[in-house]
């Protein structure tokens, strides 16, 4: 059955107390893995405490012992591909091997505009995106030193020390739903794919192009792990969900389907997640958005994921 994991978005409120107490739980009460966002800061005002990722992502990786976790995503767009291979390989290895490297092109222009980074236009963004990811993957798959010039990213006799624990270094995750742009590099680079926010149907049409994709690359379609990050709105009667919803979308419970959303009762959330797996999704990661609502949380992993074991 499907693996689940939670997923928090780190720029909308995310400290210290909060974030441990959410380790906690999804360490303990047997969640597959917890993920978060890499944002400087929300996509509106007014500003909000946005906990650094990869600082939480360290201090996560030697107080928890079961857990896989990792961002969704970190951009490129703000993050040197050298030292976020550097950070990424000793936070795996500080973990014994449970970090998920999750990487995109970037997106949040607020956030590039606040703190004096480029964005770019998407073609020239995604160039970046696979100039960062070619250094990335070279410098944690290989023992010798590596050069490298891109148009926008460059390394010189380069090389990795220590290496990396795990052979290859972190699994290396890439979101997104573009087939243009996003799944040809998850063949070329990803150990898996996350998508996002899709309507169940689409996403299975993803996974099938993909698989394409991989064959005509020459690739294995099973060695791409298939993730899928979907919005959650758990409720432990009928009467919260309804309430739930109707606060987080307009248009109710059908405007929720239109995306994909997880929302209802645990019986629910079960059958929805059923159909994911279905789709193809091995893992599903659930945004959760209510940071300080731990209560109904522990409620959903004690009422949801006995029935998927």
């Amino acid at each position: 059955m499907i693996e689940v994991a939670i997923m928090i978005e780190g720029q909308n409120g995310l400290t210290w107390e909060r974030w441990k107490r959410i380790a906690r739980i999804a360490d303990e009460m047997g969640f597959a893995g917890l993920y978060r966002s890499d944002h400087y800061t929300n996509g509106s005002p007014p500003d909000r405490e946005s906990l650094e990722a990869w600082t939480s992502l360290t201090w996560l990786a030697s107080h928890t012992s079961r857990i896989e976790f990792g961002t969704l995503v970190s951009p490129l767009s703000f993050r040197n591909p050298t030292m976020l291979a550097r950070m990424a390989a000793s936070v795996d290895d500080l973990s014994g091997g449970r970090l998920t490297l999750g990487m995109g092109a970037g997106w949040q222009v607020r956030e590039h505009e606040n703190f004096g980074w480029d964005l770019l236009e998407m073609p020239e963004r995604f160039e970046r995106f696979e100039d960062g990811l070619e250094i990335i993957t070279r410098l944690l798959k290989n023992d010798q030193s590596s050069t490298y010039s891109g148009k926008y990213y460059q390394i010189k006799d380069a090389v990795l020390l220590p290496r990396p624990q795990r052979p290859d270094g972190p699994r290396i995750l890439i979101g997104g739903n573009g087939i243009r742009r996003s799944l040809p590099l998850v063949v070329r680079y990803a150990d898996e794919w996350n998508g996002f926010y899709l309507p169940i149907e689409e996403y299975a049409s993803r996974n099938v192009i993909l698989n394409e994709m991989a064959d005509k690359y020459g690739r294995d379609p099973k060695s791409i792990r298939r993730s899928m990050m979907i919005g959650c709105e758990f409720g432990r009667t009928d009467a919260e969900v309804e309430e739930l919803v109707a606060r987080r979308i307009k248009g109710g419970r059908t405007a929720g389907d239109a995306l994909g959303l997880a929302m209802g009762t645990a019986s629910e959330i079960v059958d929805h997640l059923g159909k994911v797996a279905d789709a193809g999704a091995q893992r599903v990661m659930l945004q959760w958005l209510a940071l300080d609502d731990t209560d109904r949380l522990e409620t959903m992993a004690a009422q949801v994921l006995p029935q998927l074991a």
